[in-house]
């Protein structure tokens, strides 16, 4: 089966030109951009050159999951605003990570808020022909406050909102350090999946002799990493990705495949940023066309 190879945009090229990085994208062989926000000028560059909108970022989404009830409010109504402002122009993805605002909230305590707020947003995006995909990054230490980043929030959300509109960001780098089975995951949860992410996860013998799997004392050595782990282009890592493209196809995935480059050789700069992605690039096509 061949999918569509695509890259969220990295930190340096999100500040250049937006039509240059469509022009780079499609000369590398890309066909898919996930983009932190989409206008009508972004849909215009990305047509001229053959490329797809892939996810959009929804904004303020920690918000949804206040204490709040006016924030909450508030947020629900933006978040609204942005399904309508994706669909007009034709996306299908809005992308989210599900971190409270509290970092502190217990999970039990988000899943509740979360549970009550979500349904009418899913239902609004099922209106509009919208699927929002929630990541599995945990959020930020030493709370890692985000719920749906693990088989068992992950039951009890999909149970909770069954909606073939609410799927999972299918991103095995983070499994790799949380230490879950990524592929075991894939396999339960394979029909959620509705986006992909190529990124990779280095495990660091060293770093974990110092420090175990804590947070190192004196700070971490690489960025995009915590101590005994750090994320990598894809190839690089853990990750089989000829396993995960065998995982997806027998999910039934239709979906892309977008790099998103968070490994520390690969910073920096516009032109290390392009290498990065040229090189998980060339990883991926082995097994994605």
């Amino acid at each position: 089966m061949s999918w569509k190879i695509g890259t969220r945009i990295p930190g340096q090229m999100a500040g250049q030109p937006f039509p240059d990085t469509v022009e780079w994208s499609a000369g590398l062989g890309l066909e898919v951009l996930d983009v932190g926000t989409v206008t009508d000028e972004m849909k215009r560059a990305c047509d001229l050159h053959g490329l797809q909108i892939g996810s959009v970022d929804a904004k303020e989404t920690r918000f949804l999951l206040s204490r709040d009830e006016a924030k909450r409010e508030a947020a629900f109504q933006s978040l609204t605003r942005q399904i309508d402002d994706i669909a007009a122009l034709g996306a299908k993805l809005m992308f989210m990570c599900l971190v409270p605002d509290d970092s502190t909230m217990p999970k039990r305590e988000s899943f509740a808020i979360w549970k009550d707020a979500f349904p009418g947003l899913i239902g609004h995006a099922e209106r509009k022909g919208v699927s929002i995909v929630i990541e599995g990054w945990p959020g930020p230490g030493p709370h890692y406050p985000t719920i749906g980043c693990t088989p068992e929030l992950w039951r009890a959300m999909f149970e909770a909102v069954p909606s073939g509109h609410f799927g999972l960001n299918y991103d095995p780098s983070h499994l790799v350090w949380l230490g879950i089975d990524y592929m075991r995951a894939l396999s339960e949860f394979g029909e959620r999946v509705l986006h992909c992410h190529g990124k990779d996860t280095v495990l660091l013998a060293e770093e974990r002799y110092e420090s175990g799997i804590l947070s190192p004392a004196f700070g971490v050595k690489y960025s995009h990493s915590g101590g005994f782990w750090r994320y990598a282009i894809p190839g690089r890592g853990e990750v089989s990705w000829e396993r995960v493209a065998e995982g997806l196809e027998r999910a039934g995935y239709e979906g892309a495949i977008c790099i998103e480059l968070e490994d520390h050789d690969f910073k920096g700069s516009v032109q290390r940023e392009r290498e990065g992605i040229r090189q998980a690039y060339e990883h991926l096509v082995r097994y994605f066309r």
